[in-house]
């Protein structure tokens, strides 16, 4: 959520029981400011909180020119102090997806550890040891977390010729009707597949703002909850697949945003409790 309509957001979304006190409130509200200005970027999010066991991490993102090519973010325990976290890779993705289990610990220099035993050659030669440090698990499950469920409502960002994504100035939200439809909820990330089929089915394709993934595709179908709250003045999401990520949207108004506060753990186990 932006940083500039932080305190407004937080109260959308504090009805899942995911808040933040008044001194992280007040600090985050300076230092984001502070951080758009050192990074020069074009905007600051608050992107939200991984709970650890000794300390959680507070996760912001800024954002360049292009909406969803030029992120950065950033971690802090403090909310005042900012650390940039490393660019993820394939190889370092393939490490924490062997060697990293359980809940966060907190702190960033903490290694996981994980022995695989070889066939043949490998086990003569003893097993394999993969190791990752927490801040790069830290940068791996954000990344994830981004790919799977970070949600903007249908027109809120355009394409421009050049292939920019960029805010839609002329974007004045969705109807009441159409905020209670997935299909006007679209996967903030870099299309996976097309989303042409289910938008022309509505007779309203439109190639400039119809380029991203809409959530109704997701699989298993049934990942989203969607309800209006706030005496029926707010349509909330909430997903299933990483529980603890709430989007909110205000009908009628260019008003939205989502907030990720939770463990960091996948919910594996949501196509069986469909």
């Amino acid at each position: 959520m932006d940083s500039n309509s932080l305190y407004y957001s937080l109260d959308l979304v504090a009805s899942s029981g995911r808040v933040l006190t008044v001194e992280q409130r007040t600090a985050l509200q300076t230092s984001l400011l502070i951080l758009k200005k050192n990074y020069k970027f074009q905007r600051v999010m608050f992107w939200g909180k991984i709970l650890g066991i000794k300390r959680d991490y507070f996760i912001a993102q800024g954002r360049g020119e292009d909406e969803i090519k030029d992120q950065k973010y950033l971690y802090s325990f403090n909310c005042i102090d900012w650390l940039l976290l490393p660019f993820t890779t394939e190889s370092m993705i393939e490490e924490v997806s062997k060697a990293a289990k359980g809940h966060f610990i907190g702190d960033p220099s903490f290694v996981y550890e994980q022995k695989i035993q070889g066939d043949g050659e490998e086990a003569a030669e003893g097993n394999q040891v993969t190791k990752v440090n927490e801040e790069k698990r830290l940068a791996v499950t954000v990344q994830h977390i981004d790919e799977d469920v970070s949600v903007v409502p249908r027109g809120a960002f355009i394409r421009s010729p050049p292939g920019l994504v960029q805010i839609n100035r002329s974007f004045n939200g969705l109807s009441e009707s159409e905020a209670r439809k997935l299909d006007n909820f679209l996967h903030f990330r870099e299309p996976k597949k097309g989303n042409k089929k289910s938008i022309e089915e509505m007779g309203e394709w439109t190639p400039a703002i119809d380029f991203l993934d809409v959530l109704s595709d997701d699989i298993p179908e049934g990942s989203w909850s969607l309800q209006f709250e706030c005496a029926s003045r707010v349509c909330v999401l909430r997903s299933l697949l990483w529980l603890g990520l709430t989007f909110y949207h205000v009908p009628m108004t260019s008003q939205h945003g989502y907030v990720y506060i939770g463990n960091g753990l996948k919910n594996l186990d949501l196509p069986f409790m469909l």
